[in-house]
């Protein structure tokens, strides 16, 4: 059974928003989907499926994954030079895994990152709610200038995609 996350109807809603900007202003998508070799995102499995509700269209580039980083072990970074990609707007789930990993990733292979600002989240941990980490990490993103490009924390309402 998946984790209860009260905030995933407002990260979904929030996803498709920034996703239908994306698709017409030409902008690839891509749908990152973790797994893990057994268990609850096993490949395939109920838990595995994307979350009902989340729209997302033929033309929308497929990528699984089975780390936080979502580089590591996968094309992405051969997929979205393909695709002539210099930009990232992430956004899903969790803040505190997926989002982070990915995030300081892309900015360490030269990838400035329109963090969605409201459009992530988890779960709450022993320490802190899930709304408290999500925060952090908006503002502690934000912070890291060693690897030259920036991690931008903007809600989703105020995201803009150049027409390519």
């Amino acid at each position: 059974m998946e984790m209860e996350r009260p905030s995933k109807p407002r990260v979904i809603d929030r996803s498709n928003f920034v996703s239908r900007r994306a698709r017409q202003a030409g902008v690839p998508i891509v749908v990152v989907q973790h797994e893990s070799p057994g268990g609850l995102l096993a490949y395939g499995s109920d838990a595995w499926q994307l979350a009902d509700g989340l729209i997302t269209a033929p033309t929308d580039l497929r990528l699984r994954k089975t780390t936080p980083d979502s580089f590591l072990r996968t094309e992405l970074d051969t997929l979205l030079r393909t695709h002539d990609v210099t930009h990232l707007t992430i956004c899903g789930l969790q803040s505190d895994f997926c989002i982070d990993t990915t995030t300081r990733r892309a900015l360490a292979l030269g990838y400035p990152v329109t963090l969605v600002a409201d459009g992530h989240s988890t779960v709450d941990n022993a320490i802190l709610t899930a709304a408290q980490i999500t925060a952090h990490h908006n503002v502690t993103l934000a912070g890291i200038s060693s690897f030259g490009p920036r991690a931008i924390p903007l809600p989703a309402a105020e995201i803009r995609f150049p027409a390519t």
